[in-house]
């Protein structure tokens, strides 16, 4: 067993964490640019805890433009294990209701102007995304929202669109009736594949706060709507969190899923073939094996 560091990747209400001792905002430089914001490091009960906010505050960074890479490779240079990611989405089942937690198992990705991997010429590497997050910190997740008395559904796919607008009518019901997806958000890809890359263990928490556009009885998604259901939302993810640090207080070593272990044979290009440049921009994800 090791001690974990657990890493909070949301939106704004969120790192006002209550009980979260020695709270300190800290900058860190990445070879991928600049992180969204400076991160929130401290200690919730025990457990070292980062929040990073994904827009940056003020929510600056649209869902395109969030530096994806450089906050991964942030969280990695702190020494990270374990990032749980809580964005809003849209909802495309009448049982998945606003108000309600859904602990993602599987993507789709629809993403097309994002970058998307931290290796590409240079150093060539292929990743196994086919179980994109980690079962033990879903459980975990799980298990704390439910503490907090939230309703939760404990698995769901999750489509990534690129945004920043929302469905039309017929892309909303595709992506329901035919494509079997079950919630919408803008921001989990590439973070879940890039977090799989740098070998962390990455769990998603989809607040829901509308039905996308394919309900009758509720028309085209509101912003005003969104934002009214996301405060309620930021409220229950707060109480959820509350209740992870003595759910991971501990953490088995190696992953069983193995996501620590992402790399082990994922690296394609031979030694002598290497890039420079690349080895040196991958020392924080890849130093393990590199």
């Amino acid at each position: 067993m090791q001690h974990p560091k657990i890493a909070i990747i949301g939106g704004s209400g969120l790192y006002d964490i209550q009980g979260l001792k020695n709270p300190r905002w800290q900058d860190i430089d990445t070879p991928w640019g600049a992180p969204s914001d400076a991160v929130l490091t401290g200690d919730l009960d025990g457990l070292p805890m980062v929040f990073l906010p994904r827009h940056g505050r003020g929510h600056i960074h649209s869902p395109t433009s969030v530096p994806y890479r450089a906050n991964i490779d942030a969280l990695k240079r702190l020494g990270v294990t374990d990032v749980v990611s809580i964005s809003a989405c849209g909802s495309f089942r009448e049982d998945m209701k606003p108000g309600d937690f859904v602990m993602v198992d599987q993507f789709i990705d629809r993403t097309f102007a994002r970058d998307k991997s931290f290796f590409g010429p240079g150093c060539v590497a292929h990743v196994s995304v086919a179980h994109p997050t980690c079962a033990r910190l879903t459980q975990a997740c799980q298990t704390a929202a439910q503490a907090a008395g939230v309703t939760v559904h404990g698995r769901g796919t999750y489509l990534a669109m690129e945004g920043p607008q929302f469905s039309t009518l017929a892309e909303s019901q595709m992506y329901r009736d035919h494509w079997g997806a079950d919630v919408i958000g803008m921001t989990n890809m590439p973070e879940a594949k890039l977090a799989r890359e740098a070998e962390l263990c990455y769990a998603s928490v989809a607040m829901i706060t509308d039905y996308d556009s394919w309900h009758p009885d509720h028309g085209e998604v509101e912003v005003t709507q969104i934002i009214e259901t996301l405060t309620a939302n930021a409220g229950k993810a707060r109480d959820m969190l509350r209740h992870l640090p003595a759910l991971l207080h501990t953490r088995p070593a190696p992953c069983p899923q193995g996501c620590d272990r992402a790399l082990e044979h994922a690296i394609l290009t031979a030694p002598q073939a290497r890039c420079p440049d690349m080895l040196s921009r991958l020392d924080a994800v890849a130093g393990r094996v590199l």
